[in-house]
């Protein structure tokens, strides 16, 4: 059995901005997922849109925590040195009712504390945005709206968590949770038993599972997948600002948005599904998403589509989070059913239950935290002056092994020391952009495997994708050629 003061389960968005307000306090803290990496759900495949809040019912906790949680983000991508930027996004219109529809968003934006919402009309908004669909007959501005990249926001917030002493294990599947001795938790995986005094559900698509062994409850999570085609980088993108149709009962619609690395998001759709770990594209689903973005934007061409995915929303029956203590289960907190705007809301929904969780127990801050140390700035990024430099004090600088997007041997190696760091070819993926261009990993991944394995000490033939049984390799060829193993 492994003891610890506080388990968090769960390592997405939540579960890491969690784990960095908790590391502040004198406590043991142990960040518990079922999968092999940090973000491996929903936090690794959304739209990466840090909403301004205009579209939550207010009085909410969506409300509530997204206007908060937006208003934090500038601040702390500045601080863990993560790509964000305040593009704006805006909502557009074809007909009365859908003016009618934004003018409902404007007031309930109002209502939330939105800043700088406003009505365009056709003009003004093809003013802002000429690639728009020339049937548009109004819009709603919402300047305070921006974009970050998710996952690398939840990589530094690990980060910044483990060294300031936060432990992070992973492949770990919460099978059963009860009551202990003396009022703990003992959380069993299937592997280990993990005792504390304070269990956190952050846990995103199985969060009403939790939940429920916790209560006894019948609390029900709704499985949302949504499905999204992301082109090409291109020096100059069709839409500077995130584009959304008017939303519907499902969520926000389709939308065309560009990313903090240039290149362009179409999606998703929405579908309930029963299985919550099922990422699969369908010819249908991608077919819809093509259909609603020629709607916004009657050029669009996927012709320079280098991948598709998708990501399941954790949406609870409830229709709002659950965010506080779990009533009748001392010691248990959770962060549940965080869809869209969660991301959004993370940076507030932290603070809100670390403060929380240390009124309650007595938790007392730490006397020193130790700060934070972002990676060096991406090599191609640099200028050139800047790239000799880095050169001259690394060789490894100079050898770049992913020419897509000029990553260096040096930034894949930083990348797998972290403090928590990538062990597989999609863990350097998202951390340093090796693999994410044109060829989506087709010359560089033979390589970045083998530096895995090298920094690792993990077996070329281990060495994963993505965790699980993606193994890159299937055997050796001198093995074959004797007539060994040909699995």
């Amino acid at each position: 059995m492994k003891k610890s003061d506080i388990v968090i389960v769960g390592s997405g968005i939540s579960g890491t901005s969690l784990a960095r307000e908790l590391s502040r306090y004198d406590a043991s803290v142990t960040v518990l997922d079922r999968g092999p990496d940090i973000a491996e759900g929903a936090t690794k495949a959304n739209s990466g849109i840090v909403h301004a809040g205009y579209d939550a019912v207010p009085g909410t906790q969506k409300a509530y925590f997204n206007v908060r949680g937006a208003s934090m983000y500038a601040s702390l991508c500045d601080e863990l040195s993560v790509p964000y930027r305040k593009s704006g996004a805006i909502v557009i219109g074809f007909s009365p009712e859908d003016r009618d529809t934004l003018l409902h968003l404007l007031q309930r934006g109002m209502d939330n504390g939105v800043k700088g919402l406003r009505i365009l009309n056709r003009e003004e908004v093809l003013q802002l945005e000429p690639n728009l669909n020339p049937e548009v007959s109004c819009a709603l501005d919402v300047p305070e709206s921006a974009i970050v990249s998710p996952y690398e926001l939840a990589y530094a917030l690990a980060d910044d968590a483990a060294v300031n002493g936060v432990r992070f294990v992973f492949n770990e599947n919460v099978e059963k949770i009860c009551r202990g001795e003396e009022d703990t938790w003992e959380i069993y995986t299937g592997q280990e038993i993990y005792s504390c005094k304070i269990f956190v559900n952050c846990s995103g698509a199985s969060g009403a599972l939790l939940h429920n062994m916790v209560t006894g409850g019948s609390l029900r999570m709704i499985n949302r997948r949504g499905q999204y085609y992301l082109l090409d980088r291109s020096a100059q993108l069709p839409f500077s600002r995130t584009v959304f149709q008017c939303p519907s009962p499902l969520g926000k619609g389709v939308l065309v948005s560009p990313t903090v690395h240039g290149n362009l998001l179409l999606g998703p759709n929405a579908e309930d599904i029963p299985d919550p770990l099922d990422t699969a594209t369908t010819a249908a689903g991608m077919s819809y998403v093509l259909g609603k973005a020629a709607r916004t934007w009657p050029g669009v061409s996927v012709r320079s589509n280098i991948t598709n995915f998708s990501g399941v929303r954790a949406h609870l029956d409830t229709d709002d989070f659950i965010v506080g203590a779990v009533s009748g289960a001392y010691g248990a907190y959770e962060a549940i059913g965080i869809e869209s705007p969660g991301l959004s809301s993370a940076p507030a929904i932290a603070v809100y239950l670390a403060e929380m969780i240390a009124g309650d127990h007595s938790l007392t801050k730490k006397t020193e935290v130790i700060p934070y140390t972002p990676p060096l700035r991406p090599f191609r990024d640099m200028n050139d002056e800047e790239r000799a430099a880095a050169v001259s004090g690394n060789p490894e600088y100079g050898n770049i092994i992913c020419r897509c997007e000029t990553v260096t041997e040096a930034e894949i190696r930083a990348a797998i020391r972290r403090p928590v760091g990538a062990k597989s070819i999609d863990g350097v993926k998202r951390r340093t952009r090796a693999g994410m261009g044109r060829c989506q990993g087709g010359f560089c991944s033979p390589r970045v495997a083998q530096i895995i394995s090298e920094e690792t000490g993990i077996p070329l033939q281990e060495i994963t994708k993505d965790g699980g049984n993606s193994r890159i390799l299937s055997g050796s060829v001198r093995t074959f050629l004797k007539g060994g193993n040909r699995e």
